[in-house]
């Protein structure tokens, strides 16, 4: 009978003890499971913000629609919207951008036809209020339109033969499809590889390059001739006048023979002939293409 007491109290004892360490562990899964979510889902502040711009009666640009899916599986943030939001979409953009932030996020514009045009305007307004552009992607624009220096990147798809322009500036980038079989201006923003180029560009980090410092050269000081080596050639032909040699010649010398005078010119000849030959081959000369070619 006590041990049958003892073993029931020793039951009872194990019971609480082991509800008490559910209720702990418990307790600290559900406090861990919502600060992990919440870091999961805090967005990065260098993730860019993507808006896409449809173009004429907000029904002919439905490959941004497309286009805005494939961003949003792959992570990105991205929303279609009308070419008639322009201005409403310019203020948005901008708060969004900074709200909350040290540094407003970057801003990335696509659209296509009049959308297109929309987006090189909103990419100039957004940039002059201060928030990062990296970059503006058009579609067959169909106005001339000029992109500011402030944007990072303008790549503007486009068919000269049919309504679409291209755009200035000096970051743009025209790429004519015009004898790009059947794309045209109601089918260019839904092409797939164009898609996949987009994506790509979205994708790829932004090197942020800085000027990187160059060490100056120093420069060398001329290096001043001796004075006594000034004077020898001075001093040399006063020495050795052209007459000279003539006057210390006795008289009674005979003159040398023709054929030693023959002899010394045949030997000077040679070296003559090898200081010519050489003299090119001193000096390389650059080939003719090559200060062009760069």
């Amino acid at each position: 009978m006590k041990s049958d007491g003892l073993f029931g109290i020793c039951d009872m004892r194990f019971s609480r003890v082991l509800a008490v360490c559910l209720a702990v562990a418990a307790m600290m899964f559900v406090g861990f499971a919502p600060a992990q979510a919440q870091a999961q889902s805090k967005p990065n502040p260098n993730q860019p913000r993507v808006y896409l711009l449809r173009g004429l009666a907000n029904i002919f640009s439905l490959g941004m629609d497309d286009l805005a899916a494939k961003l949003r599986a792959r992570g990105i943030e991205a929303s279609v919207h009308s070419y008639v939001d322009l201005e409403t979409l310019t203020r948005y953009a901008v708060e969004q951008a900074s709200m909350g932030k040290r540094r407003p996020s970057p801003v990335i514009i696509i659209g296509h036809s009049l959308g297109a045009d929309a987006a090189v305007t909103m990419g100039n307004r957004v940039t002059a209020a201060g928030v990062p552009v990296p970059l503006v992607v058009t579609f067959d624009p169909v106005t001339a339109m000029t992109a500011s220096s402030k944007i990072g990147k303008v790549v503007n798809y486009y068919q000269a033969g049919g309504s679409g322009k291209a755009v200035s500036g000096p970051r743009v980038e025209n790429i004519d499809l015009t004898g790009s079989g059947a794309l045209s201006h109601f089918n260019i923003d839904k092409a797939a590889e164009l898609h996949n180029k987009v994506i790509g560009m979205i994708q790829r980090p932004a090197r942020q390059t800085r000027p990187r410092a160059v060490a100056a050269t120093p420069t060398p000081k001329p290096v001043s001739a001796p004075a006594d080596a000034a004077a020898v050639p001075a001093a040399t032909p006063a020495a050795t006048p052209a007459d000279a040699a003539p006057a210390a010649t006795p008289a009674s010398v005979p003159a040398s023979p023709a054929p030693a005078a023959a002899t010394q010119s045949r030997a000077v000849a040679p070296i003559s002939g090898t200081e010519t030959a050489s003299a090119p081959s001193a000096v390389p000369t650059a080939p003719a293409g090559t200060g062009t070619s760069n």
